[in-house]
């Protein structure tokens, strides 16, 4: 490998424009080298120095090449994970890991055969909403956790053409887009549940695939509750989250997914900072004190996320994104289709 990572991300939508690419771009381990492209040059303004590709089989028969950003629709992460894991490169791949829990096992097993990094790219770790609940928790700020939840909706009453994320494929929608990341960040935190409640639904006039869910993870001692819904129209707090000493709130979305989208690139002065009346509230007590206030949101970073990978590449750093986890994700995603066929509690 030279003394840059030589990376192709295999296709530039939404997660190549707005998420990797500009995460690559302010990394200076990296050299975006090429991006495949089947028709159109979109790339070619903010990375003039990549060379486009019509073919995957450029990318994997290019020795050159270190790592494969595989952010290709759901249904093909399996298959172009396999086939750049055997053509000896690493991989990073979009959330959903896989469509099923033994493709991921089977990925798994491959990476470790070949001595390559394989993870998947579950950013929203480092939301500053979520990284301030997590350091709420950690500290115990609440007392003896009874209750947590967690929303992410969106308002969306129609269907978006010429899209596969509406088409009637299996496992797509939103428990396979969102709710991967909000599973995700419940396991973050607690670890796997003992059980799961699930009701999934859909809710859009003329829908195709399930744009609701409601989902119920037991733990010892308190549940975590996800909801996601494409008809909210006035949403409400983000995270809810009760302990025996008190509540925290959050309303509102981190900023750095709009930051992208306006052009702004990660480590600019103020990024992932949000303005004061959006921080959440908390009311607690500490030492007997009662603590009633805005708590200041820890600033989210993505970039955090490749500067692992890049460490894990070049120095054999831990993964902190690791894919046992994703793979576990998806085993909790497959317990709410259960859940929600058969109408009950799945036990794990």
């Amino acid at each position: 490998m030279s003394q840059q990572i030589q990376t192709a991300l295999a296709s530039f939508g939404m997660s190549g424009m707005v998420f990797h690419g500009p995460s690559l771009k302010v990394n200076p381990n990296f050299k975006l080298s090429k991006i495949l492209e089947r028709s159109k040059n979109l790339s070619e303004a903010n990375y003039p120095d990549a060379t486009t590709v019509r073919t995957y089989d450029e990318i994997l028969t290019d020795a050159a090449i270190d790592l494969v950003i595989v952010n290709t629709p759901d249904y093909l992460h399996y298959d172009m994970c396999k086939q750049a894991l055997e053509a000896g490169k690493h991989v990073v791949v979009e959330k959903p890991f896989t469509q099923t829990v033994e493709q991921a096992n089977e990925l798994i097993d491959l990476a470790k055969q070949k001595g390559l990094v394989l993870s998947v790219y579950q950013n929203r770790r480092w939301d500053g909403d979520f990284l301030t609940v997590k350091e709420i928790l950690d500290e115990g700020l609440l007392g003896r956790l009874v209750e947590f939840e967690s929303h992410f909706d969106r308002y969306r009453n129609f269907i978006q053409p010429n899209t596969w994320k509406e088409e009637g494929i299996d496992r797509v929608g939103v428990l396979y887009n969102l709710g991967s990341h909000m599973v995700d960040q419940v396991i973050c935190l607690f670890g796997m549940p003992k059980g799961v409640t699930a009701h999934i639904d859909c809710l859009r006039t003329g829908g195709n695939v399930p744009d609701y869910y409601d989902i119920r993870l037991q733990y010892p001692g308190f549940s975590a509750l996800l909801k996601s819904s494409y008809l909210v129209r006035e949403p409400g707090p983000r995270y809810s989250v009760h302990g025996t000493l008190g509540s925290f709130q959050k309303w509102g979305i981190d900023p750095q997914e709009e930051a992208l989208k306006a052009g702004k690139l990660p480590g600019t002065i103020g990024w992932g900072e949000e303005p004061e009346d959006a921080w959440g509230f908390l009311h607690t007590e500490k030492d007997g004190i009662v603590i009633r206030q805005r708590l200041e949101t820890v600033p989210g970073n993505y970039a955090v996320y490749y500067e692992n990978i890049a460490d894990a590449i070049m120095n054999g750093a831990e993964l902190l994104v690791k894919p046992e986890e994703s793979r576990d994700c998806l085993h909790v995603l497959e317990a709410c289709l259960l859940s929600n066929s058969e109408k009950r509690t799945i036990l794990l």
